[in-house]
């Protein structure tokens, strides 16, 4: 993306009126004053949304320049489905939003594109996604799996976030794109920035993001003199209709694909080791019975999904009683309508054999996650494998167990005992 381009993202911010102040105050109610930021939330958010779902199921906030929480299932999807009263056009929520223009395309297409413009960028991806394409990254996978965790053995504790879930993700997309593998840090930053950044002063959000599309400015320039057999080099020869893809199409769609590929599973597989150090009878079982694991990821992923997706709504309106108004944020917190009781049985607890289980770890509505069937089968190596080389192990020390802040909500250490 060029300065330019950069510069329409967040260089008018002011002139819009938007909020440009941090706000880092703690959180009083929940209800009235909400914040994804919130180091209490991040600790633990599943108390505080079971109560605002039976106090108040549609929690406001004038942070971030006004914002709203659906926490019922019902009210999430609503709003996931309806794309004519809510934009994409920006999907993490923070202090600053990209000017109107923007749509239908938005800053990270598909995800960030509203219909009709959104179909299309989103049909180009799919063979890239498709089950037999992630079927042939699965061995790569398993044997880096294998690799990382065979550098651990011999160790009594473990980080198993830090050691190894936060690698898996990482080197699997950089496989996907052609990246260097030697990146890996500079990826995590760029996760870091993004998605628990949002709070920054603008001029410092300006230089995350500048940094980011900097660097896939630079993939770009070497894909197209040395092209080769990846994801990029696909961006760069695609069209959609007649006309090849425009450079912030690109550029936006590598980003999205970096950052949302990265951090989702990476948090995705973090939580079903740290659930698992933490209840033997699960852990017992799934090793006693391997068959199981495609089940137990399934209420893994349900009981701990990652994402927090946000929308912008249109235009001044009442929604359920809410007077919205033009530009508010919608935050969708999937992991809330995953533990909506009028949906689950049994919503807040872990049944790792459930049968029925329709639930929302990758979204709800056109936006329902493209990678799913690479984020799924990442997670389901990552467990084959982690319980292969350990199959018992146990949280070294629950307190020392941290938890990112934001819209993707995942374990960011996770110090294992190893037990012979």
């Amino acid at each position: 993306m060029t300065d330019t381009g950069e510069r329409k993202l967040y260089g008018e911010v002011e002139e819009q009126g938007f909020n440009n102040e941090p706000t880092e105050a703690p959180v009083e109610d929940f209800a009235t004053d909400f914040d994804h930021l919130d180091p209490v939330w991040a600790a633990d958010p599943y108390p505080i949304l079971d109560d605002l779902r039976e106090r108040c199921p549609i929690a406001h906030t004038e942070r971030y320049g006004g914002g709203w929480l659906p926490t019922r299932h019902e009210d999430v999807a609503a709003v996931a489905y309806d794309t004519d009263h809510f934009s994409s056009r920006m999907v993490v929520m923070g202090n600053h939003r990209p000017p109107f223009e923007l749509a239908p395309q938005g800053v990270a297409p598909p995800i960030s594109s509203d219909p009709p413009f959104h179909h299309d960028a989103r049909r180009l991806l799919l063979p890239a996604f498709a089950p037999r394409a992630i079927e042939r990254l699965e061995p790569f996978t398993r044997e880096f799996c294998h690799e990382l965790l065979s550098k651990l053995e011999g160790k009594s504790v473990i980080d198993a976030a830090v050691e190894y879930a936060q690698h898996v993700p990482v080197r699997v997309i950089a496989q996907m794109l052609g990246f260097p593998h030697e990146d890996a840090d500079r990826f995590r930053e760029f996760v870091k920035n993004v998605l628990e950044g949002v709070n920054a002063p603008i001029e410092e959000r300006f230089g995350d993001i500048q940094a980011l599309f900097g660097y896939l400015d630079e993939q770009v320039a070497d894909h197209q003199a040395n092209p080769r057999d990846d994801l990029t080099s696909f961006l760069l020869d695609a069209k959609m209709g007649d006309e090849p893809l425009n450079e912030d199409h690109v550029t936006g769609t590598m980003g999205l694909l970096l950052i949302a590929g990265i951090d989702t599973t990476w948090s995705a597989i973090g939580a079903s080791i740290w659930h698992l150090a933490g209840h033997p009878e699960d852990r017992e079982r799934l090793v006693a019975d391997p068959g199981l694991l495609p089940t137990a990821m399934e209420e893994l992923l349900r009981a701990f999904a990652p994402v927090t997706m946000a929308r912008l709504v249109k235009d001044d309106m009442e929604w359920n009683g809410c007077p919205m108004k033009r530009d508010d944020w919608v935050l969708l917190s999937f992991p809330s309508a995953n533990r909506d009781p009028e949906e689950f049985e049994q919503a807040d607890q872990v049944v790792i054999d459930r049968e029925v289980n329709r639930h929302a770890a990758f979204g709800l509505g056109i936006h329902r996650c493209i990678g799913s069937h690479l984020a799924r089968m990442e997670v389901r190596v990552a467990l084959e494998v982690w319980l292969e080389h350990f199959p018992r192990f146990s949280l070294a020390d629950p307190s020392a167990v941290t938890w990112s802040a934001g819209q993707v909500r995942g374990p960011r250490t996770i110090p294992v005992s190893i037990d012979s």
